[in-house]
């Protein structure tokens, strides 16, 4: 049965804020350092790499706030959209100056539109959110987020069709993941979303063919990938876009390819196909 979706309705939530302050403490940095096997985390003072920001004003519901799927139940900030499967599917991180690391820093969040489209399988609504985070009384980061709702699986289905890298990378890394992996990531960013730690859920309710590696987890090792290869390089901006999901059944290759002042990441597996791709921008 297809879900009716009151568009009107939804984009009542289009212009509004979200206001947070915190201190960027040191922990969840050492945290991610570990999980990225760096050999040393930034310390106070320093900054902070991209897109790390993501570990900090975490949203941290109630147990009776979140639903049976372990994301916050529909409503507060974000739109009510009534679809029960949400992802972030995709975003760009423009970078004006370094958030550092142990200093007090504002992030202000505004819904900027909700949309509704007719996908294969059902309703798809589209909701971006802009965040501009500050340090200093200066503009730091801003990020543009894309997070789409759509319809539960009602049996298991084929996953998208893969495509092949449309060059070849110049440098690469392996990534294997595993349940610790994921649950450290999902720890680590207060994301309680079952089908990343739970497999039973995953495989039985949702039909995932095992746990999904987090979008963010796997644009966090891209750029974690580029900044190994390129150290102390600055990235001034960076843009990725999921395409297929991962599983912690595959064994990933982390690519990259320079082009000019700007970098092609993706993502592959075994058989080459494209999971995910981004850009960075250098300078």
């Amino acid at each position: 049965m297809t879900t009716t979706i009151n568009i009107e309705h939804l984009r009542e939530w289009v212009g509004r804020e979200q206001l947070a302050e915190q201190t960027l403490e040191p922990f969840p940095s050492a945290a991610l350092s570990g999980l990225l096997d760096r050999a040393a985390p930034p310390t106070v003072g320093e900054a902070l790499p991209l897109p790390w920001h993501w570990l900090y004003f975490l949203e941290t519901p109630a147990r009776a706030a979140t639903g049976v799927d372990g994301h916050p139940l529909r409503g507060g900030f974000l739109p009510p959209v009534p679809l029960p499967r949400r992802m972030w599917a995709a975003g760009t991180v423009q970078c004006d100056a370094p958030l550092r690391l142990g200093a007090v820093a504002r992030k202000r969040s505004t819904v900027r539109s909700v949309d509704l489209k007719e996908g294969r399988s059902g309703p798809l609504v589209f909701v971006t959110v802009d965040h501009l985070l500050e340090q200093d009384g200066r503009s730091c980061i801003r990020e543009e987020q894309n997070i789409v709702y759509r319809e539960a699986a009602t049996a298991p289905a084929p996953l998208p069709p893969g495509k092949k890298a449309a060059q070849a990378a110049q440098w690469t890394a392996t990534l294997q993941p595993d349940p610790a992996l994921l649950f450290r990531f999902s720890a680590l960013t207060y994301n309680g979303h079952r089908i990343h730690y739970d497999r039973d859920y995953a495989v039985h309710e949702e039909f995932y063919p095992a746990l999904v590696v987090h979008g963010p987890l796997l644009a966090t090792a891209l750029l974690d990938l580029l900044q190994r290869g390129r150290p102390g390089v600055p990235v001034r901006s960076f843009s990725f876009r999921a395409l297929r999901p991962a599983f912690d059944t595959d064994t990933l290759q982390l690519c990259a390819a320079a082009n000019g002042d700007a970098v092609d990441l993706w993502t592959q597996d075994a058989l080459g196909q494209v999971g995910m791709t981004a850009r960075a921008t250098l300078g």
